[in-house]
């Protein structure tokens, strides 16, 4: 399977920038998942990979095989680059089966009837639509005709799988089901995964390493976990995570004690970072709700959800969000205790930039 290297590649429209010096490698058999807001690039990039869209600038090499290269005038259509598109809208036939709909990409690549036959019932069982091989697009369920786009895309072979928010038209139930499938598929078909989303929780649960976006520009190319734990900045530390990452603004003093919501306290090695302007950054689910906690709030408000309770917390004119586990619920204006246990991270306030992460001691 095939390794993607995109060197400078930039997009322009105009003068917007739509892609900006992006450097990036996509390891063989990975599932990347290309993450950020709307209008931050992603689609753009995958679109340019796939040679849907001409970058203004830079080279992209599939498989060692340079496919566009701006200096050199290199620009291999898609049909030379071996990759499959699965777009948000399925595009299935209307008037043919299942099974026509996977093998119309074969028989006009002259495939024979056996080999197409063959690859078909292949794919039918792979994907576990075999009962749906007679039935038209029409009789089928959204997660069902997904899953035939993707058969249907998968059936020549490709390289690299493309994948632009495949999911997004599904209800949530299906959405969760196809994750687990297509998961399920990225391992049996031994493939490159390249996927576009905004949906944060899609890139933590489905890639092997995520590429997250700011209009035009990478902010971090990490592990799912690596930048939830240890994000890069502000931004892709707000980005991942639902709840979002509690930011309170706050100084570094000179004594290297953080005055923050206040609150103070120490973190090992910020005192090296010398006096400054910077934001605490706190994961909900690392405040800890205890009647025995030194720190007091009042409850503020809960969302109960049965396997866990969202709680906003009010410490003085600080609002705090805390998440507590298992089906527990507070009422509201009641007084109780919390503290601070795992990592916090000290975000520059100017720059957004991670300057440390390390436990608070209050």
């Amino acid at each position: 399977m095939p390794e993607i290297v995109l060197k400078n590649v930039s997009k322009r429209f105009g003068k917007f920038v739509a892609v900006d010096h992006l450097n990036l490698t996509i390891e063989s058999n990975a599932f990347i998942t290309l993450l950020g807001p709307s209008g931050c690039g992603k689609t753009t990039t995958l679109r340019m990979i796939a040679g849907l869209e001409t970058p203004t600038e830079g080279s992209i090499s599939i498989d060692g095989t340079v496919v566009f290269d701006a200096d050199r005038g290199i620009n291999l259509p898609p049909n030379k680059r071996d990759v499959g598109f699965l777009f948000q809208n399925y595009a299935l036939w209307p008037h043919m089966t299942v099974y026509q709909n996977i093998a119309f990409g074969l028989e006009n690549l002259k495939w024979s009837k056996d080999r197409i036959a063959a690859r078909v019932r292949e794919l039918l069982s792979l994907l576990r639509i075999e009962q749906f091989e007679k039935r038209y697009p029409s009789e089928l369920s959204g997660g069902q005709q997904q899953r035939v786009a993707i058969a249907r895309t998968l059936a020549p072979g490709p390289k690299v799988l493309f994948m632009d928010e495949p999911l997004s038209n599904l209800d949530a139930k299906l959405r969760m089901e196809m994750r687990t499938e297509l998961k399920r598929l990225h391992r049996d078909t031994d493939s490159t995964f390249v996927y576009v989303t905004h949906d944060q929780l899609e890139a933590m649960t489905l890639s092997t390493r995520v590429c997250i976006m700011e209009t035009g520009v990478l902010q971090q190319y990490a592990p799912p976990l690596e930048m939830y734990n240890n994000p890069a900045n502000r931004f892709v530390a707000d980005f991942m995570g639902n709840p979002t990452m509690n930011f309170i603004d706050g100084e570094l003093l000179p004594d290297g004690v953080l005055s923050f919501g206040g609150l103070r306290a120490r973190m090992k090695g910020a005192e090296a970072l010398g006096a400054r302007k910077i934001v605490v950054g706190i994961r909900p689910e690392y405040i800890h709700i205890d009647a025995s906690a030194p720190l007091k709030a009042t409850v503020y408000s809960t969302l109960p959800s049965g396997m866990e309770t969202t709680v906003r917390l009010a410490y003085g004119d600080t609002l705090l969000t805390a998440v507590a586990f298992g089906d527990v619920d507070y009422p509201a204006d009641s007084e109780v205790g919390f503290s601070f246990h795992k990592a916090a991270i000290l975000f520059d306030q100017q720059t957004g930039k991670n300057l440390l992460r390390a436990p608070l001691e209050i």
